[in-house]
């Protein structure tokens, strides 16, 4: 008798599993197998407070995805990246249940990089640029955090400029380059790029706070040696 309750249980116990959904909320809670990125047409696109899912067109077939919140247009080619395949993943926010979803994260394609960092030239005029120095401990020159970038390395800084160049919604970031009259063309030190979640336009004076981050490689030949991350910006 006590043989055939231990079979019993070892069946039972494996279908269990098996057939119990995984993640209960907006947030994962059980992994699958990894992959290392699936590559995409977006087919649909779908929207909630944290994440955006994506139905996309891959080389395998049709795949649901989800990203943290960004603004993706349906027709593009996505790469997600850093991939965990969920199985019976049941999102509340969208009263859906998907049988297999992909959650990772949103790559960045040689389109969108160009369109952020393309070179400034295009950018609002900016000759005329002579903007004061930010107070504070920690407040600093373009000129000085360009050259200054191995001593600065993940420190936080404080500089004043003028938005020469303005990208918003890549990646979930908006892309600004600064100037603030220091530095010269000749050896690139007049111009910093930044990334924040604030909002702003070309042409702005703001004073920037943020992260000084050095050799920082986007993917598609995009690599920078030194720019500000995690930015707050103040008028």
């Amino acid at each position: 008798m006590k043989t055939l309750l231990t079979i019993c249980l070892m069946v039972i116990a494996p279908l269990a599993l098996v057939t119990t959904p995984v993640g209960a909320g907006e947030y994962p809670a059980a992994t699958a197998p990894s992959a290392a990125a699936v590559t995409g047409e977006v087919l649909e696109v779908m929207d909630v407070d944290s994440y955006t899912y994506l139905r996309l067109k891959t080389k395998e077939g049709e795949s649901w995805a989800a990203v943290n919140k960004a603004p993706v247009a349906k027709g593009k080619q996505v790469t997600i990246e850093n991939v965990m395949i969920m199985k019976n993943f049941e999102s509340k926010a969208l009263k859906k249940t998907f049988q297999t979803i992909l959650f990772g994260t949103l790559g960045v394609s040689g389109e969108d990089m160009a369109s952020a960092h393309a070179g400034v030239a295009q950018a609002a005029d900016s000759s005329l640029i002579k903007v004061p120095r930010a107070s504070g401990p920690n407040a600093r020159t373009v000129a000085e955090i360009v050259t200054m970038a191995a001593q600065l390395k993940d420190k936080t800084v404080q500089v004043r400029g003028k938005i020469v160049k303005y990208n918003p919604a890549i990646m979930g970031k908006t892309w600004i380059h600064l100037r603030d009259g220091s530095g010269a063309a000749a050896d690139n030190t007049r111009d910093v790029l930044v990334t924040t979640t604030a909002r702003a336009k070309l042409g702005d004076i703001v004073t920037v706070t943020g992260f000084v981050r050095t050799n920082k490689d986007f993917g598609s030949g995009y690599s920078y040696k030194v720019l500000i991350e995690e930015a707050t910006l103040q008028p």
